[in-house]
C-alpha cells in the first residue's frame, strides 16, 4: 500500500489538463481542508475529490473484495468511507461546493459526459467562462 501514490495520480492529471484546456485554472492542489480536496479553488470554496474505485468503494463499479484477508480489508473500506463522508460533510458545513469525481468516470467511455456535465457547473460556481467546449 506504500506504493500507491497519493497526489498526481492519471486520474487527477487527466481532470487537471482537461481544467486547463477549457480555461478552469487557478486551482490549487491538495489544499489545507478537511479531506485534503484533490483539486481546489480556495476563494470559491469550489474543490473536487478524484476518488480511486477500489480504495474508496465506488459506487458504479461494485468491486469484489479482496479473496484474502479479508476481516482486514472489510474494516479498511469501512473506515476510507466514513473518512470520505465525514471529510465531506465538514467541507459542505463550511460552505464548500464539494465534487466527488470517480476513476471509473474518466474512463475514455466515461469521460465526454462526465466533463459535459460537470464543467459548465464548475464556470458557474467559479464565475467563469469556459474558454471552449467540453469536448476532448
Amino acid at each position: 500500500m506504500q506504493a500507491n501514490k497519493r497526489s498526481n495520480t492519471k486520474p487527477e492529471l487527466i481532470m487537471r489538463q482537461r481544467l486547463r484546456e477549457v480555461g478552469l485554472t487557478g486551482y490549487r492542489l491538495q489544499w489545507k481542508v478537511p479531506g485534503r480536496p484533490d483539486i481546489a479553488w480556495p476563494g470559491k470554496k469550489v474543490c473536487l475529490f478524484i476518488n480511486g474505485c477500489f480504495w474508496h468503494r465506488c459506487p458504479y463499479c461494485n468491486l469484489p473484495l479482496p479473496k484474502s484477508h479479508v476481516d482486514y480489508w472489510v474494516v479498511k473500506f469501512e473506515n476510507n468511507q466514513q473518512r470520505d463522508a465525514r471529510n465531506l460533510r465538514e467541507l459542505e458545513e463550511a460552505g464548500w461546493k464539494v465534487h466527488v469525481i470517480w476513476e471509473c468516470q474518466l474512463k475514455k467511455k466515461t469521460i465526454n459526459q462526465t466533463l459535459q456535465e460537470l464543467l459548465p457547473q464548475l464556470a458557474v460556481e467559479l464565475d467563469k467562462p469556459l474558454s471552449k467546449t467540453p469536448l476532448p
